[in-house]
């Protein structure tokens, strides 16, 4: 019988937070975003909106270095998770990507069963105890709100769910890592709007839990679930941060004239 004593729970505590200094990413030399700093606190929400093209996305893929996967790309700066200096060349990135995990835009499980959508990773990364596995993917799917949706078709094909069933079985084949830090890239926005609102309460929900960072731009949507908000833009063809702060702050009594432009749909 597996306790769940065994395994980490995630605390506020013990949660990393994230630590981003001057850093600039560059395709072929161009840049998508230059001199970024800001803080991500753990066990918080930080919203990342601004207009398409302003480099937010790219910005998401930097902080578990997912960037390395697409060639000719070069970063300059700092990422610290806690202490740790990610961007360093000895850093094990299976390891990273297993602390800081991504959901994507589009929901894409694998072309597996429900079950095997889960197991898989874990069988990846050494775990091949049947009633561990079990275990694991029930509490794992119990919280994303989806075991008593699927308990009675684990093993029917992962891509007859709906979609926003596959965005939630995606995102709990993150959570079954068990990582510290999750990096939504625009989750809803594929979705019905009743699924989208699912999600949302379910992104919602993991604060406290895990260090979340989202990309969004429904700015309802991060004012709703946000504790902090940072404004990208493009200027002269680069991305840039243009203010951060407490999504209170920056929806109330923004600093810039551009922020409270953008926030007011006067631009963007």
């Amino acid at each position: 019988m597996i306790n769940k004593s065994q395994l980490r729970q995630n605390s506020h505590l013990s949660l990393p937070s994230m630590h981003i200094q001057e850093l600039s990413l560059y395709y072929d030399k161009k840049a998508a975003f230059t001199d970024i700093t800001m803080p991500i606190t753990a066990g918080k929400i930080t919203a990342l909106v601004g207009p398409s093209g302003c480099g937010k996305s790219s910005f998401l893929s930097c902080l578990n270095r997912l960037t390395d996967l697409i060639p000719h790309t070069k970063i300059t700066g700092s990422i610290r998770l806690d202490d740790s200096e990610i961007l360093n060349n000895d850093v094990d990135v299976i390891t990273l990507r297993r602390r800081v995990g991504t959901i994507f835009q589009k929901p894409n499980p694998f072309p597996f069963s429900i079950w095997k959508n889960l197991a898989f990773p874990l069988q990846e990364h050494g775990i091949k105890n049947r009633a561990k596995l079990d275990w694991l993917i029930e509490t794992t799917l119990q919280d994303v709100g989806l075991w008593n949706e699927v308990k009675d078709r684990l093993n029917t094909p992962a891509l007859s769910l709906s979609g926003g069933q596959k965005q939630r079985l995606c995102i709990a084949r993150a959570l079954v890592l068990q990582p510290e830090v999750l990096l939504f890239d625009e989750p809803c926005s594929a979705l019905d709007p009743i699924s989208s609102g699912v999600v949302e309460d379910l992104i919602a929900s993991l604060r406290g839990r895990y260090t979340v960072v989202i990309v969004t731009h429904n700015l309802a949507q991060a004012r709703r679930i946000g504790d902090y908000a940072a404004l990208f833009w493009v200027q002269a063809e680069v991305g840039r941060l243009i203010e951060y702060g407490t999504v209170e702050q920056i929806f109330t009594a923004p600093q810039y004239t551009l922020t409270a432009a953008y926030l007011n749909g006067i631009r963007g």
